[in-house]
């Protein structure tokens, strides 16, 4: 068994698929929308491993969870090394994004950053 996609209700699925294209490598496929149900999607696709499908629709309401709690609360991507997640962490900070965790080796051996997304999801940045 493997996991094949997560996914993220988005507010802006654009700008949210732009993020993910622009500071994680992913291609997005043909974008998905459904008039009757006022729905639109992307999946993308990394290099390897599982995908990540961008769900828009207006009637979704905005999460009110400001703060980690119980349920899925972050995903991991890896980026090869420990020199690229400093790098993309500053690159990251530089563009102006959240550094919700800095660049540090963890008590179970991994090293790893914490950002979060253009709509506050969390993703650890990983070796």
């Amino acid at each position: 068994m493997k996991i094949e996609h997560l996914a993220i209700w988005a507010k802006d699925i654009e700008k949210m698929r732009s993020f993910y294209e622009t500071y994680f490598g992913a291609k997005a496929g043909e974008r998905y929308f459904n008039p009757n149900k006022n729905f639109q999607s992307y999946f993308l696709s990394f290099e390897n491993g599982c995908r990540l499908e961008l769900m828009q629709k207006p009637e979704i309401p905005e999460n009110q969870n400001a703060s980690e709690a119980t349920g899925l609360t972050h995903f991991a991507v890896s980026s090869g090394s420990e020199e690229m997640v400093n790098q993309l962490t500053e690159r990251l900070r530089q563009d102006g994004f959240n550094i919700a965790g800095e660049p540090r080796w963890t008590g179970d051996g991994y090293y790893e950053s914490v950002v979060l997304d253009p709509e506050g999801n969390r993703i650890e940045i990983t070796v």
